[in-house]
């Protein structure tokens, strides 16, 4: 054979390489994307509107890595039922003061999941995506209970939909723990 066959057949071997170098790239970012979406769920399309792709599941690959090195708990039945008589005492306040109510209720939540070993220290976005990993349709409805008792008018009805998500995630927080070792 000659010196520029040798070359040709090189040149194809290389191209044929990075073809497929590239492809298994692909596949890698497919699957790291098809895992994180099914990890953290709805918060996956919120990180990704609010940053991009890219970012997105460079900070939830980085909050999934945290998250392995929680020691995440389950509540003893006595805490759980000290936390269930003080949400009930939050939710007969409602009808006289719904603002208080659901900032007790907020609280509520807050030092369950601190109990349960979820960081708190955090902004909303970072304790939500910790959350996500553990309860990821839960985490829609804490998300949207902080957007409506941002909201300007806290209307007594934006108040009663906040308070019905909190419960929601209270709830999952409380009957439903999933804790992954």
């Amino acid at each position: 054979m000659e010196t520029w066959e040798w070359i040709a057949i090189a040149a194809a071997a290389a191209v044929a390489l990075l073809v497929l170098i590239a492809l298994g790239m692909a596949l890698q970012r497919r699957r790291r994307r098809s895992h994180l979406k099914e990890t953290f769920g709805p918060e996956y399309d919120h990180a990704v509107s609010a940053s991009g792709k890219r970012d997105a599941e460079k900070r939830l690959v980085s909050v999934e890595q945290e998250h392995d090195d929680l020691h995440i708990r389950s509540l003893p039945n006595t805490t759980r039922d000290r936390y269930l008589d003080e949400w009930r005492q939050a939710e007969s306040r409602f009808v006289s003061d719904p603002t208080d109510a659901v900032r007790a209720a907020d609280r509520i939540v807050l030092r369950v999941l601190e109990e349960r070993g979820y960081p708190t220290d955090g902004d909303l976005d970072t304790r939500t995506a910790h959350v996500a990993a553990d309860y990821p349709e839960a985490v829609s409805r804490y998300r949207h209970a902080h957007d409506m008792v941002a909201e300007a008018d806290q209307s007594t009805e934006s108040l009663r939909k906040a308070m019905v998500d909190l419960r929601v995630v209270f709830e999952e927080l409380l009957e439903r723990e999933r804790v992954t070792v």
